[in-house]
């Protein structure tokens, strides 16, 4: 599939309100374990984070989890992963799960999810990796940000070419087959030759 061995999936430290919520990271991460796609995520066993790992785990997948210090501290580390890398910050892990991964993928979630969505895609517009980057929309949850970005484009500060890069799926088999299909765009600062 395209390269797609790892995924690294974003998502909530809660569970939110909606069960919803949980039935798509349940069904995310049984479906990237029944690809064979290992799972990689921010090691937590709370919220979604803890829901999709424990559903690739369910299904047989390997679950791959970066943490830092403080988290383990705060007892906060899933205890049943394939493996569990604690690293000293939030910068190194999200630099180590961006090494890890290759495509990336965003649940539900609060500013955090956000934060390594926008780091993950800013990252490929600048070239610094080739990997695709996804929204997995809910429920319409991610349509307001959706609409912003489009806003974004209207007004000149994101390049359509870009906006289009970001791929949005509703459900674990569409994340598959856009993966598979993945062509990344011409990096925003590329020197023509």
């Amino acid at each position: 599939m395209n390269g797609i061995r790892r995924v690294a999936v974003y998502t909530g430290s809660a569970p939110g309100n909606d069960p919803g919520f949980a039935e798509a990271a349940t069904d995310v991460g049984g479906r990237l374990a029944g690809a064979g796609i290992g799972l990689v995520y921010g090691g937590g066993h709370a919220g979604l984070m803890g829901v999709v790992s424990d559903a690739a785990l369910a299904a047989g997948g390997e679950v791959f989890g970066v943490i830092p210090q403080a988290l383990v501290d705060a007892e906060l580390a899933h205890p049943g992963l394939t493996s569990l890398e604690v690293v000293p910050d939030m910068h190194v892990r999200k630099m180590r799960m961006a090494e890890l991964a290759d495509g990336f993928v965003a649940l539900p979630g609060g500013p955090g999810t956000l934060e390594e969505l926008f780091e993950a895609w800013t990252w490929l517009q600048l070239g610094f990796h080739r990997k695709p980057v996804a929204l997995y929309d809910v429920d319409g949850f991610w349509m307001p940000l959706i609409a912003m970005l489009d806003g974004m484009v209207d007004a000149g500060f994101l390049a359509a070419t870009f906006r289009d890069s970001l791929i949005v799926v509703r459900t674990p088999d569409d994340l598959l087959a856009a993966f598979d299909a993945w062509e990344p765009p011409t990096p925003k600062f590329a020197r023509s030759r």
